[in-house]
């Protein structure tokens, strides 16, 4: 049987969250134990990252050290360097020889329009962050890479909703497998139900219209929907799995985006997804791929009940007529 366990029982990683909550952005570094194998599929057509590519299954490292998820957009790709900065000062990363370099691959999200688009994450916050980092679940919301997240914004910020960080994990037999995301997308997000359960408000603000619904009414569409999106993802197992594995399962993990996030996956949005395997259980991939989506479709709509109203964005909490629904 399946049955819910906290993000931080899956095991072999720290999670921690750094902000400027004035600023609206924030980062949130998940710093493995021991150097793990690790794949990555994005699926937007807007992507900011670095060290992506040591992941593509052709490329020779065979894990990583540190996952950082930021907002800043493109901007706050030099946050990266401050995890670097705190794994070397430990002697962590990859042995040349003559140093270890640290392997931290990151993305970013788009939050310059939310607070002050010239704050960004820095190589200090990424630090600070991994300083934080513990053991301990995490704080969900608007915390870390979620602090300036929003979704609903087909129509621009003036009908959108506040959105943030969010996680969930299962378990089944001795296997685990966990999902961590921070989710700034263009599109609504549904729940369990199949209904809209945030995103684009009406006019009037007094309730939820429906992105693809007025997508749909946009016979000829929108000419230019703009990158300001991204929702960025980890999923995290017991499972041992080489890069090539973590990538399909990365992969099937987007099917948890599908389910709760609508329209997803468009030019406006850079939606990515890091798969790491943290352990040495014995696990079939395509059960794995399969719990991670489960845990991916819950760890988004908490993300939205956590996430409180801030900066001119409506909260689920002050949502009229909302329900909790998965």
């Amino acid at each position: 049987m399946l049955k819910e366990i906290g993000i931080m029982e899956v095991g072999g990683f720290r999670v921690g969250h750094a902000q400027d909550v004035q600023a609206a952005t924030g980062c949130t570094v998940i710093l493995c134990d021991r150097m793990s194998p690790a794949g990555l599929d994005v699926r937007g057509g807007g992507p900011a990252s670095r060290e992506s590519q040591i992941l593509n299954p052709v490329a020779a490292a065979e894990g990583i050290n540190a996952v950082l998820l930021s907002g800043g957009s493109a901007f706050g790709l030099d946050a990266a360097g401050g995890v670097q900065k705190y794994l070397e000062e430990r002697d962590i990363g990859f042995d040349v020889g003559v140093t270890k370099v640290p392997l931290v691959s990151q993305s970013c999200l788009f939050d310059l329009v939310v607070g002050s688009k010239d704050v960004r994450p820095t190589g200090a916050m990424a630090y600070e962050a991994c300083e934080n980092a513990s053991y301990e679940a995490p704080a969900e919301g608007n915390v870390g890479a979620g602090t300036g997240c929003s979704i609903g914004k087909y129509r621009g910020m003036a009908r959108a909703m506040k959105s943030g960080f969010g996680t969930c994990a299962f378990q089944t037999g001795d296997l685990k497998v966990g999902a961590l995301v921070a989710v700034n997308a263009l599109g609504d997000v549904y729940g369990a139900d199949g209904e809209p359960m945030a995103g684009l408000l009406n006019q009037e603000k007094t309730g939820l219209s429906n992105t693809l619904e007025e997508m749909f009414s946009d016979a000829e569409g929108k000419e230019n929907l703009f990158t300001g999106n991204t929702t960025l993802g980890v999923v995290v197992t017991n499972a041992a799995f080489h890069k090539t594995q973590l990538t399909k399962i990365a992969g099937m993990t987007h099917n948890g985006y599908a389910r709760a996030i609508r329209p997803v996956h468009t030019t406006a949005d850079g939606d990515s997804i890091y798969a790491l395997s943290l352990g040495d259980v014995s696990g079939d991939l395509n059960l794995v791929g399969a719990m991670a989506a489960r845990a991916m479709e819950h760890a988004i709509r908490r993300a939205v009940y956590s996430a409180k109203s801030a900066y001119g964005l409506m909260g689920w909490d002050a949502l009229p007529g909302k329900k909790e629904n998965g």
